[in-house]
C-alpha cells in the first residue's frame, strides 16, 4: 500500500519536469527559436545522393561533387543498377537526392507509388541508342530480328518513338507517344520482334539479338560509346534527366546549393569537356 505522502511526491515531481519544460520553452523563445526552427536552423552539410551506374554518377562525381565540397558539404555518392531502387531509397530517407531519370520516367513511377518527390532541376543525359553486334546500320535489318528494348513503360514508349523515327515500325496516330506499347505498333513492314528487358541488362542482350536500344547510361557503363551507336535520338525536354528530391526538402539551403552547382558555369565546363554529345538543358547549352 502507498503511503499518504506519495501523491504528494508525485506531484512535486511533475511540477519539476513541467519547469523544466518551461524553463527550456521560454530559453528558446527568448532566442526567437521553436523547435522546428532549431532544426531548419542546424545547417545540414552531409548529403548521400544515389545516381545510376555510368553516365549519371560519373557526372556527380565530376561536375557536382566537387561544388557541394567547395561549399562545405560532405557528399557521399550510392550506385545503383536499376531504375526502381533510387526513387525508393529517396522516398524512405535513405537518399537526400537522386539524379538518373528523365521527367516522364519520374512522374509516372512517383505517381503510380505515391511517393512525395519533386524534381528540383534538369540536367544531362546520355541520348538514347540503337546498337548492334551483328548489322552496321538500320537499312539491313531482316525480316524477324530481334530488338531489345527496356521494359519499364516511359522508356519501352521512348525506345518505339526511336524505332518509328527511324523508318522501321509505324505507331497509331491516336496513341499517347509517352505511352505507347508494343500493342500500339500499327505497321511492321520487316516483322521485327520486340524483346523487354530490364534497362540495366540490355548491353549484354546484344550477343543475342539483332538490335539493343540502350538508354545512354547503361551503354556507357557496360564499355559502349555514343558514337558506336547505329542511331542516337534526338532528345526532347521531356527526356532530360532531372535531379529529384523529398518536397518537403526543395526550400532547404542544401537543395538550393545543388540546384545552383547543376546551374553553374564550372558545371557547364565539366559537361562540354568530359560528356561530349549529350543532351542539354537550355541553361547549360
Amino acid at each position: 500500500m502507498s503511503s499518504p505522502s506519495t501523491p504528494r511526491r508525485t506531484a512535486t515531481r511533475r511540477s519539476v519536469l513541467f519547469a523544466a519544460a518551461s524553463v527550456a520553452a521560454i530559453s528558446a523563445a527568448s532566442f526567437g527559436l521553436t523547435s522546428t526552427a532549431f532544426a531548419q536552423s542546424a545547417e545540414k552539410k552531409q548529403l548521400i545522393i544515389g545516381g545510376t551506374a555510368g553516365s549519371n554518377i560519373d557526372q556527380l562525381q565530376s561536375g557536382i561533387v566537387p561544388l557541394l565540397e567547395k561549399k562545405g558539404y560532405k557528399v557521399k555518392l550510392v550506385e545503383f543498377n536499376d531504375y526502381v531502387q533510387p526513387n525508393l531509397a529517396l522516398a524512405d530517407g535513405s537518399l537526400d537526392a537522386n539524379f538518373f531519370q528523365h521527367e516522364v520516367y519520374f512522374n509516372q513511377f512517383k505517381g503510380d507509388r505515391k511517393l512525395d518527390l519533386v524534381a528540383l532541376t534538369q540536367g544531362p543525359i546520355a541520348p538514347m541508342g540503337i546498337y548492334s553486334k551483328k548489322r552496321k546500320t538500320l537499312a539491313e535489318a531482316q525480316p524477324g530480328d530481334r530488338i531489345a528494348i527496356p521494359n519499364d513503360a516511359s522508356n519501352l514508349a521512348r525506345a518505339l518513338l526511336l524505332v518509328q523515327q527511324a523508318g522501321l515500325i509505324k505507331l497509331k496516330t491516336d496513341v499517347n507517344p509517352l505511352k505507347a506499347s508494343e500493342l500500339d505498333v500499327l505497321e511492321n513492314p520487316r516483322k521485327l520482334k520486340f524483346v523487354p528487358l530490364d534497362a540495366a541488362q540490355l548491353p549484354r542482350s546484344l550477343d543475342d539479338v539483332q538490335y539493343a536500344i540502350i538508354n545512354g547510361n547503361f551503354a556507357i557503363s557496360s564499355g559502349l560509346k555514343l558514337q558506336d551507336a547505329v542511331v542516337l535520338e534526338k532528345v526532347p525536354d521531356h527526356y532530360l534527366n532531372i535531379a529529384a528530391v523529398k518536397t518537403k526538402d526543395k526550400d532547404a539551403q542544401w537543395a538550393k546549393d545543388l540546384y545552383e552547382a547543376f546551374h553553374s558555369a564550372e558545371f557547364k565546363t565539366v559537361v562540354d569537356t568530359k560528356f561530349a554529345g549529350y543532351a542539354k538543358p537550355k541553361f547549360l547549352q
